[in-house]
């Protein structure tokens, strides 16, 4: 039997000015190439928006990169597309279209696709279907949780995921409670499937917490706290400083970058514990195992999420969690030793926490939640799910 043909789409993926920007979808797709019977072309539409903004660092370095790269065994294609920062978010589907579906064309013309792909339900969801019903070609769109959470409530949007959703000949959710959101804007139960994440278990696994310290220059004797995410207030990385006040001896590590970074140095000011918070920056993944292992325990104070990566990768390590108590927290927390879920406030993180470290399990325990996770895994059932739409089961 010939392999599978698939044309995926997605805006999230890592290149080298932005390398952790979607790992996780690469992380995936890797795993599919790995298998040798998937034909991928992975399609990363660039966004870059008119003369004279296009001038702009970011988008600068962007428009420099390579329009064809392999990464990792997978074929890597980035057509642009043009983007209007901040007010134009409405028309970026449709601007996705123009910049894919001529190259869509002219590949399937040379090797006919079986299948359209989207790895995020906004902007790739609504451009898939377009580029998919232009092909004749069945579409599958998977909800990852902002892409759903923002764009699938905010109202310039949200009437094009909620199409999407309805014409997708299936869709793939991180988490059940994802399905019921997805369920809840309107789109069709039947045709959406759990799919979570994968994992790397030689990567991350339990470490010497004690060595994972000295390499970080960090003491061992003092409770240590990890919180990993986009400098955002969705993460909710302020809550986690408040924390601090009910711990004092704790000190917090934040690894991430984004728009809050200057209010959250401003507010560890405030607060008085310069000393005891660091700003680590952008941490290549191959050494976020290093973060998770050093620290007692991970923080994520989030306000929305389908199913975090981070979370999974910090269970692996062994580092239980503290998180909000969304849907997606309580399918993975089902286990005590996993953490604990609270309200988005600092006095109750720090309990918490104090609660973890006054009754810390062992870091096996913690990483049994999730040890049936792996990319292989992930990428089995997203075959799968392809050779179901294109017909092949």
């Amino acid at each position: 039997m010939t392999a599978l043909r698939v044309l995926s789409l997605s805006t999230l993926y890592p290149n080298e000015q932005t390398p952790n920007f979607g790992v996780f979808v690469e992380r995936q797709m890797q795993a599919v190439m790995r298998r040798k019977d998937v034909d991928l072309v992975m399609v990363n539409p660039l966004g870059i928006p008119p003369f004279p903004l296009s001038l702009h660092t970011r988008y600068a370095a962007l428009s420099r990169l390579p329009g064809r790269e392999e990464r990792g065994g997978v074929t890597v294609l980035r057509p642009h597309f043009r983007l209007v920062p901040s007010i134009g978010a409405h028309r970026n589907a449709r601007a996705e279209v123009r910049g894919v579906l001529p190259l869509a064309r002219q590949l399937h013309a040379e090797a006919p696709f079986d299948v359209i792909d989207a790895q995020f339900f906004y902007p790739d969801g609504p451009a898939a279907i377009a580029i998919g019903e232009a092909l004749g070609l069945p579409v599958s769109i998977k909800a990852r949780g902002s892409d759903i959470h923002h764009w699938g409530t905010a109202p310039a949007t949200r009437e094009q995921i909620l199409a999407a959703g309805r014409a997708a000949d299936g869709m793939l959710a991180v988490s059940q409670g994802l399905v019921e959101d997805m369920v809840a804007l309107g789109m069709p139960r039947d045709r959406i499937a759990v799919h979570r994440t994968g994992i790397n278990a030689d990567l991350f696994r339990p470490y010497d917490r004690r060595l994972c310290r000295d390499q970080l220059g960090l003491p061992r004797d003092f409770p240590i706290l990890a919180c990993v995410g986009a400098l955002i207030e969705r993460k909710g990385q302020r809550f986690a400083l408040e924390a601090l006040r009910g711990l004092p001896d704790a000190i917090l590590l934040i690894a991430g970058t984004g728009p809050d970074e200057n209010a959250l140095k401003n507010l560890v000011d405030r607060l008085g514990i310069r000393r005891r918070v660091h700003f680590l920056g952008p941490v290549p993944h191959g050494d976020m195992p290093i973060i998770l292992n050093a620290a007692d325990v991970f923080v994520l104070p989030t306000a929305s999420e389908g199913l975090a990566n981070a979370w999974v990768e910090a269970l692996a390590c062994g580092t239980p969690v503290v998180t909000t108590p969304i849907p997606g927290a309580r399918e993975l927390l089902s286990d005590p030793a996993c953490g604990r879920m609270v309200a988005r406030d600092g006095a109750a993180i720090a309990a918490a926490v104090r609660a973890i470290l006054t009754d810390k399990p062992a870091p096996e325990a913690v990483s049994a939640a999730v040890s049936a996770w792996s990319w292989e895994a992930n990428a089995e059932a997203l075959v799968a799910h392809w050779t179901r739409l294109a017909r092949r089961d």
